[in-house]
């Protein structure tokens, strides 16, 4: 009978170590996806040639793009785009979280928070805009936004961030949903000052009676969010699920004004940049940068790299129906590369998690 040498048996130890670590590093515990609201590759551009430094985004190898035709249009709006990511189905333009037979479907964050992990969201709008209601809530029209801030009190997300204190206590029913959330044991503040006061538990920062300001108005309101959100979220042991939403790119895109876009951009890709050293520091983080669609028919036909700029041409003051670039950086990033429909983000998160529907 052969006998196996000892550097044999050292070598296969050896394998078997470095498969078992190897294994460990590609298990998901945290995702952060950060949703750039109308950000076409044209966008993104526009960031790059007027940033005197590459952007945060260019750190981000894994690059897909995304096919965002909602369930009856060529061209989605912005609540079929975020159901599509949230919750992994087509469905008509104007519905969130939603089938288009107006069935109830669990986003990615309900099914973070059913496997025992820490759900957040910070966004650039109101709360109850499109984007964050398609990850909270379920609603046949997007513009129920004071059904949709009810919602926020089924759903239990530990941290939302944003806008829309109106929808949560100046409501036509006379509820007063920041004391329903206070009873639900939520931090309720204000300000940026009192948000960054708040050292743990459930939290909830309504920080504008409607939208925020532009970005040069909102005092870093992305990226102390965010830094907030994960300082709070991480102290979860099981994981995390936070979505950022750069939501006024797509304003500036539906209003045709270049530089607009530009300082949208720049901000969204600040807050990149601090999930992206967040990934660094913690092994089994992922990085999902997308858009739900391209607003504005954005191109730069002309541009000066040296002098950082750039001539810019909108085709409408719509959306339009072109795939969007996804990039992806982190722990299981390489399984969102190539074209996808926008339903596959979600699939590939999910994935990532290892989590069933």
């Amino acid at each position: 009978m052969k006998r196996i040498s000892l550097t044999a048996k050292l070598l296969f130890i050896s394998l078997f170590i470095s498969l078992t670590i190897n294994a460990q590093e590609q298990k998901v515990k945290n995702i952060i996806l950060l949703i750039g609201d109308g950000m076409g590759i044209a966008q993104v551009y526009a960031g790059m040639v007027s940033s005197p430094a590459p952007l945060n985004i260019e750190r981000m190898k894994t690059v897909g793009f995304s096919k965002t035709y909602s369930a009856n249009d060529f061209t989605t709006d912005s609540s079929a785009g975020g159901t599509a990511l949230a919750c992994g189905v087509k469905t008509n333009n104007g519905m969130v979280g939603m089938s288009p037979d107006t069935v109830a479907v669990n986003s990615i964050m309900q099914i973070a928070k059913n496997n025992d992990l820490a759900t957040g969201l910070v966004v650039s709008c109101n709360v109850t805009h499109a984007t964050p209601a398609s990850f909270v809530a379920h609603q046949p029209s997007r513009s129920m936004t004071e059904a949709i801030a009810a919602d926020y009190l089924k759903s239990g997300i530990d941290v939302f961030i944003g806008g829309g204190r109106n929808d949560f206590e100046k409501r036509k029913d006379g509820r007063n949903l920041s004391e329903e959330l206070r009873s639900k044991d939520y931090t309720v503040v204000h300000t940026l000052e009192a948000m960054n006061r708040v050292q743990s538990g459930k939290m909830a920062a309504l920080l504008a009676d409607n939208h925020p300001g532009k970005a040069a108005e909102r005092d870093n309101l992305l990226v102390k969010g965010v830094y907030k959100s994960l300082e709070l979220l991480s102290k979860n042991e099981k994981g995390f699920f936070l979505m950022v939403e750069g939501s006024q790119i797509d304003w500036a895109g539906h209003v045709n004004q270049s530089d607009y876009v530009v300082n949208e951009v720049l901000d969204f890709d600040k807050a990149v940049g601090v999930a992206l050293d967040f990934a660094d520091r913690n092994p089994g983080t992922l990085v999902v940068v997308v858009a739900d669609h391209e607003t504005g028919g954005l191109t730069l036909p002309k541009g000066d790299i040296a002098k950082r700029t750039f001539k810019a041409k909108f085709s409408t003051l719509k959306h339009t129906g072109v795939p969007v670039p996804i990039y992806s950086y982190g722990t299981g990033s390489e399984i969102f590369g190539g074209f996808m429909q926008n339903t596959g983000v979600f699939d590939r998160m999910l994935q990532s998690y290892g989590f069933g529907k």
